[in-house]
């Protein structure tokens, strides 16, 4: 009789112990926790090789990626065009620096622009071996030219497209020709399934007041992630209303959702003679200051709102590297030198003081 009732009361124990546990998360229960803390990495080459060097916040020579992971930065974003002018962002460029990144424990994040230059939502130029191809050919092109970068780097995250709210491979794949754009997205995504079963597949949308719309237009396509960039000047000076349309964004889709693109400056002054696209106050929120202190300020505001909001994976920072390489007097520098992570004397910023 006494061991029945020790073990009615265990049992009864062992019950209310489960009946208390809380649930596990659902994936619209809101996170605490981020997955990604990134940047896009893209001029890292070009900055190298014109022999500056950096140093950390205690002002000792090293290697920007190294800065980087110490800081707690875990994703390197990197685009990729077709055949480009230049060697940066080409096939060979990147597929050198991946595989640096990856030995240095970075997840890989690649941005195929399907282009040879800057692809954004003014601007989405085919590449010029592609110019004449008839839709098919170019679907088949889109699902070759993905297949091989998603085999050959494996990243962790791929983006078809960037920042596609108009529409990518114009004028094929123009917003008026949407059964044609969804095709050719359909194959940048069927060639990644295809070569890596592990790579996560992003659909980018400039800012987040069309983005429900735009998602709603590309409908139920086989993506993972719906990224978002968010830039004061261009889309808006309230976070509050970036975390609604986060977590209304993850609602509408079911998907995780990621701030894709975000900067802020250091400074409102300049190091080189090539304009700069941020410069005055009234291109930036109130409360933070274009200052060192008021640049970490903004970028912890943005990882607390990634926070807030429900299934958001992260947040990548745009340019962190974009200082002014090609000297002081340059008029074909950088447009974002006051933005990147590094001072005008190449030192880090407290941005990267990883606290």
């Amino acid at each position: 009789m006494i061991n029945l009732g020790l073990k009615s009361i265990l049992l009864i124990s062992i019950c209310y112990l489960a009946a208390c546990k809380k649930p596990a998360p659902s994936p619209s229960v809101q996170t605490e926790t981020i997955q990604i803390i990134g940047t896009d990495f893209s001029f890292y080459p070009e900055v190298l090789s014109s022999g500056l060097s950096f140093s950390n916040e205690q002002g000792a020579e090293e290697d920007m990626l190294l800065t980087l992971k110490k800081a707690g930065f875990n994703t390197i974003r990197l685009r990729i065009w077709n055949q480009p002018e230049t060697p940066t962002s080409s096939l060979e460029s990147v597929g050198k620096l991946a595989a640096k990144c990856q030995t240095m424990g970075f997840k890989i994040w690649l941005t195929i622009h399907y282009s040879d230059t800057w692809a954004d939502p003014g601007k989405q130029q085919k590449p010029k071996t592609w110019d004449n191809l008839v839709q098919t050919e170019l679907e088949d092109s889109v699902y070759a030219f993905t297949f091989k970068v998603v085999k050959d780097m494996a990243p962790a995250f791929v983006q078809i497209g960037n920042e596609i709210n108009n529409g990518m491979l114009w004028p094929n794949g123009s917003l008026e020709n949407m059964g044609q754009l969804k095709l050719l997205i359909s194959k940048g995504i069927a060639a990644t399934r295809a070569a890596n079963s592990q790579t996560k597949i992003m659909l980018h949308c400039a800012g987040y007041k069309d983005a429900p719309w735009f998602f709603n237009q590309i409908g139920n396509l086989d993506y993972d992630i719906a990224a978002l960039s968010y830039y004061p000047i261009w889309h808006g000076k309230s976070l509050d209303s970036l975390k609604q349309a986060l977590i209304g964004l993850n609602q509408q889709l079911q998907k995780p959702t990621l701030i894709a693109e975000t900067a802020y400056p250091f400074t409102l002054s300049w190091n080189d003679w090539t304009n700069n696209i941020v410069g005055t106050n009234s291109q930036l929120i109130a409360g933070f200051d274009p200052t060192p202190e008021g640049q970490k300020d903004y970028w912890q505001a943005i990882l607390q709102t990634a926070k807030e909001s429900k299934q958001c994976l992260g947040v990548c920072y745009w340019g962190a590297e974009w200082v002014s390489y090609k000297g002081n007097t340059a008029t074909n520098g950088s447009t974002w030198e006051n933005q990147a992570f590094w001072d005008f004397d190449r030192k880090a910023l407290p941005i990267l003081d990883g606290k």
